[in-house]
């Protein structure tokens, strides 16, 4: 742990923020050999994105970028910041790092910044004209599905090397939802901010708006107080028992066994019901604000509401029976779409995918913020890596994440739900992280001398995810990609701000 022991960054908790002219920078070799240390030490890459240092690109035609790092050591339960500036192109780091490979290309993406020796320099999201791996051979063949799908479903392109039913290969291409929703946010807050953070992923409301708001507090120098730390926390369960117990039922309805199917489906609705009673939105919408949150519960709400989880608790517990109990489903779910622990970790998986590979990463427990300074929820992992194990990592979050429900609602701390409100501080950087129902949801901005937005950087979990979902395809039958999509279910307008 030689790397973090010598940190050569800011050290930072989460949901803080300091000057921005104190985060370190580092020539770009030492910047480099900083970030892959550290991961060689165990140490997470949770966000690595570019600041251009003039305003007007057109009139700098090669102009610098300032490389800003966010390393996130859960050991010790720190942040570090780092900073270097490149301009045109940079050595790349993703042969010595492979999770920084996605970050990199992200780069080249939106400022043309060209990671040289990196094994796939293109941007990271669609264009027009795609370049897709290719193999070629007897026997072989390529399937291609989407962008646009027979259900109800975000768009996304998904391009098979197979050969006979069994796959080679897996490319995927998103970028069909981006909407331009970063840069949208610089020159915030404003009045629309809050309901673009909102909506960056909108099965994911509490859990980016709780990161967005813990973000504004740390830059202005302000808090929420106790009894609207514990409602948020409350509202961010609610969210993921809903999808939990959703994509339990998702993964039944792709093997064809329709009684959890059912049941989950109806179930996930009184969850979400039950998000409906803090605020009137079943998503959660204008609960979660700045400094506090938009509505209270009384104690004969909280009464009714810790009866409604140990219904439908108990009721998710028989539906989601079915499913261990039945060979058949078994038979489908062990062994499908295995991500091993070491894979998982090399690409920087989060989230119940990486808990369900063996990794213990939980922002809950290792960068506890808000309520979770004093709440605690046991990190659920499994050691399988498979279908079943993403599927029963859920259902041991569903029965952990209702008793803290029915522990907090039982104990709410007395007091107001709003703080006093502050303006944001100028030249300041601030992260959050919150563990959202995917996993870890990281929020970082800059705040210029006008105290306005310079830069705001979000990291959806999925960002770090897709590629394990290309992994978990290889040599497995073409028809099994549903059930491993679904298995680990990331976002497709999350990884397309």
């Amino acid at each position: 742990m030689a790397a973090a022991d010598a940190p050569r960054g800011l050290l930072l908790g989460n949901a803080s923020a300091a000057p921005l002219a104190s985060v370190p920078l580092l020539p770009f070799h030492e910047f480099g050999d900083a970030l892959v240390a550290a991961a060689e030490a165990g140490v997470r890459v949770a966000a690595l994105f570019g600041q251009p240092l003039f305003a007007e690109a057109s009139q700098h035609p090669r102009q610098r970028v300032r490389l800003h790092a966010v390393l996130a050591d859960a050991e010790r339960g720190r942040l570090e910041l780092l900073a270097s500036d490149v301009q045109e192109s940079f050595p790349s780091l993703t042969p010595r790092c492979a999770q920084l490979h996605k970050f990199e290309r992200e780069l080249l993406e939106q400022w043309q910044l060209r990671p040289i020796g990196h094994p796939r320099p293109e941007p990271v999201r669609a264009r027009l004209q795609e370049r897709f791996f290719s193999m070629a051979g007897e026997e072989l063949h390529e399937v291609a599905v989407g962008p646009v799908h027979a259900g109800v479903i975000e768009p996304g392109h998904f391009r098979f090397q197979v050969h006979g039913e069994t796959v080679h290969h897996l490319e995927i291409a998103l970028g069909y939802q981006h909407r331009g929703i970063e840069r949208s946010l610089v020159g915030g807050p404003d009045a629309r901010t809050v309901h673009r953070i909102e909506t960056l992923a909108g099965d994911t409301t509490i859990g980016h708006a709780t990161a967005y708001c813990q973000l504004f507090e740390a830059l202005a120098g302000g808090h929420a107080p106790p009894r609207a730390h514990a409602l948020r926390a409350v509202a961010l369960e609610l969210e993921r028992l809903a999808n939990h117990t959703g994509d339990l039922g998702a993964l039944a309805a792709d093997v064809g066994f329709l009684p959890t199917a059912a049941f989950c489906g109806r179930l996930r609705g009184d969850w979400l019901n039950l998000t409906a009673r803090l605020c009137g939105s079943r998503f959660g919408r204008s609960f979660v604000r700045p400094f506090g949150v938009s509505f209270d519960v009384d104690d004969a709400q909280a009464r009714e509401m810790r009866d409604a989880v140990a219904t439908a608790l108990r009721e998710v517990r028989g539906a989601v029976q079915l499913l261990w109990d039945s060979p058949s489903v078994m038979a489908r779910f062990e062994g499908t779409g295995r991500v091993a622990t070491d894979v998982a970790d090399e690409l920087g998986v989060v989230g119940p995918a990486a808990r369900a590979s063996g990794l213990e990463r939980d922002v809950r427990t290792d960068f506890p913020a808000g309520a979770w300074r004093v709440a605690q929820v046991p990190v659920s992992t499994a050691g399988g890596g498979d279908v079943f194990a993403r599927a029963f990592v859920r259902w041991l979050e569903i029965q952990r994440s209702a008793q803290f429900l029915l522990e907090q609602l039982a104990e709410l701390p007395a007091g107001p739900i709003r703080g006093e409100r502050t303006r944001l501080l100028p030249g300041r950087i601030a992260v959050a992280l919150v563990e959202g129902w995917r996993g870890e949801i990281c929020h970082v901005a800059l705040t210029d001398e006008q105290s306005r937005f310079a830069r705001y950087k979000v990291v959806d979990p999925s960002f770090h995810g897709w590629d394990a979902l290309a992994h978990a395809l290889r040599d497995q039958p073409l028809s099994d990609f549903p059930l491993c999509n679904k298995s680990f279910n990331f976002s497709y307008c999350g990884h397309d701000l």
